[in-house]
This record gives C-alpha cells, sequence and structure tokens, in this order.
C-alpha cells in the first residue's frame, strides 16, 4: 500500500509539473507578444497619419498570428479574433489606397485564420481574392502559394478531385519556373492527398521524388560552397596550368616586345 500510495503521489506530482511547465511556456510567450504588440499599438495611437495605419495594423495583426505557438484554447482563440479584427483594419486601409499587394496580405492572413477555424468556406473565399491578385500581376510564386492553400482546403473538405488539379497546376508552374523548393513542396502536397486518399504507394513517389529534390539542392549548393572557398591562389594556379594546356605560354621578354 505505501509503494502504491508513493507511485501515486509521484505520477500526481510529475503531471503537476508538466501541466506547470505548459502554463509558464504560454505566459512567456504571452508576456514577448503583449511587450510587441504594447508598442506597435503605442506607435498606432502616436501615428497622424491615416495612410500609415494599414500598416500598423498588418504588424499588429501578424503578432496575433503566432496564436499557433500558445497551448492554451482561450488564450489562441483570442488571438485569432484579434488576428481577424486587425487584418480587417488593414485590409480596409489598403483598399482605400488602391494598395493590392498590402490586399493580398490580409487575404492571406484571414485565409490562416478561418482554416485553423475550420470555417472553410470563408477561409476558401479569401484565398481565391489573393489568388487573383497574384494572376493579376503575374505574381508566379504568388499564384502556386494559393493553389497550394487552395489545395490544403479542398484537402481539409475531402474535395480531393479538385485539390488533384489545383497541385496539378502548382506542379506545372513550378517546373516551367524552375522553382526546385516550391516543387518540392507541391510533391509533399501530393503526398498528404495520396495517404488521405488511401493511395500509399503513390505517396511513398511523392515523398521519393520531394527527398530526390532536396537533395540535388543541398549537392548544389554544397558544389557552390566549395568552389567558393578555393583560395585565390590555387584558383591561380588551375588557370595557369588550363592555359599551358591550351598552348605553349609566351615568354616573357617576347611579352614586353609586343
Amino acid at each position: 500500500m505505501k509503494k502504491l500510495a508513493l507511485f501515486t503521489f509521484l505520477l500526481s506530482a510529475i503531471f503537476q509539473f508538466r501541466a506547470g511547465a505548459a502554463a509558464y511556456t504560454d505566459s512567456v510567450q504571452v508576456i514577448t507578444y503583449a511587450s510587441t504588440l504594447d508598442s506597435l499599438k503605442q506607435a498606432l495611437k502616436e501615428n497622424q497619419y491615416d495612410s500609415l495605419k494599414a500598416g500598423i495594423y498588418v504588424q499588429i495583426a501578424a503578432q496575433y498570428l503566432k496564436y499557433d505557438t500558445i497551448a492554451s484554447k482561450r488564450v489562441r482563440a483570442n488571438y485569432q479574433n484579434e488576428a481577424i479584427n486587425y487584418t480587417m483594419l488593414a485590409l480596409h486601409g489598403f483598399s482605400r489606397y488602391d494598395d493590392t499587394l498590402g490586399m493580398r496580405m490580409c487575404f492571406d492572413y484571414l485565409t490562416k485564420v478561418y482554416r485553423s477555424q475550420k470555417k472553410y468556406s470563408q477561409a476558401k473565399w479569401f484565398v481565391l481574392q489573393s489568388n487573383t491578385i497574384s494572376r493579376t500581376i503575374n505574381d508566379k510564386p504568388g499564384i502556386i502559394a494559393s493553389l497550394l492553400q487552395l489545395a490544403g482546403i479542398k484537402m481539409d473538405i475531402k474535395d480531393y478531385s479538385l485539390a488533384m488539379r489545383d497541385l496539378n497546376e502548382a506542379l506545372k508552374l513550378s517546373v516551367e519556373n524552375h522553382f526546385a523548393t516550391t516543387e518540392a513542396r507541391v510533391q509533399e502536397n501530393y503526398a498528404v492527398l495520396y495517404n488521405r486518399t488511401k493511395k500509399y504507394g503513390k505517396a511513398a513517389i511523392a515523398l521519393k521524388r520531394m527527398d530526390y529534390i532536396y537533395d540535388s539542392l543541398a549537392k548544389a549548393e554544397k558544389a557552390m560552397l566549395a568552389k567558393a572557398s578555393v583560395p585565390d591562389s590555387m584558383q591561380a594556379k588551375k588557370k595557369l596550368l588550363t592555359t599551358r594546356k591550351a598552348g605553349r605560354l609566351v615568354p616573357l621578354k617576347r611579352m614586353a616586345l609586343l
């Protein structure tokens, strides 16, 4: 009985410690964010120009968008609501001055929050607005990013055929424009889709393609770094040897006479 009581006490103490540690981590994160938020809100109060308010609003919203690092459901929900509120304020400001890039940023922010809240109709609408702006200005990376978001939302609502269509377009654009890192991300999304549709063999192939792309990028970067780290004297020596192979060297005296 004594051993059982001791074991129960220790188990309870461990759980209390973990809960306390999680609460402490949350409180530290909230204090850090609050410090930044306070300074931004102070800047908003001191700002006298309406044209600058949207930029401050969107920075405040960006701080609240860090809700996914907070464990507390109550605090996380509050951050999500504040992110929406300040993003909407920023959106109105950007639209007043026809700032399409600012508007697109707001659409992306709202897409993230509404998807986290599982409000898929709203998330889908806002990501489509972001996609439209990217297509209008012919921003290929922006188009691909919105397509990946759109595919993710469609996978969440189990609309797999339409999600596949978005991924196919994203892959086509990334390959045509030689966006290797983006292509790897597309392959990763293919793997998610295939896993959800229980096509595990295709998922494995997509992951192998992703790994191959990342490995190729890593090797290319390593080769570039190795080339850049070769001392100048070594480069000169290599150049001299190459010149000797190409043809005989002109004597110094003869060069002086030329």
